[in-house]
């Protein structure tokens, strides 16, 4: 007879694996700071794109709304962009 459904794992002594179940989204430790904020950089470009597509989509009231989260997303990405000029400074010098 054919059996549908796989034995389960065999169990082992190891200690089990402990995993946090509050971090459905988690970052690797081992990224460095660079490719952190180069991702960041993107992120922000994406969602200062959608949120200005969006806003012509909307009426005059729900449109200042999106416009304005598109300023606060257009200053965050200034501040992402000047952290990686000071992350490429330490760099260059470090090279050096």
């Amino acid at each position: 007879m054919y059996k549908v459904t796989p034995n389960p794992p065999h169990a082992s002594n190891a200690a089990p694996v402990e995993q946090s179940t509050a971090n459905v989204f988690l970052v690797s430790p081992n990224v460095d700071t660079e490719t952190l904020l180069a991702n960041a950089a993107e992120n922000l470009a994406s969602a200062n794109q959608m949120t200005a597509t969006l806003a012509f989509d909307l009426d005059e009231s729900q449109r200042s709304i999106a416009l304005g989260i598109q300023q606060l997303i257009e200053l965050s990405s200034l501040l992402v962009d000047r952290a990686q000029e000071q992350v490429d400074a330490t760099s260059s010098t470090a090279t050096a």
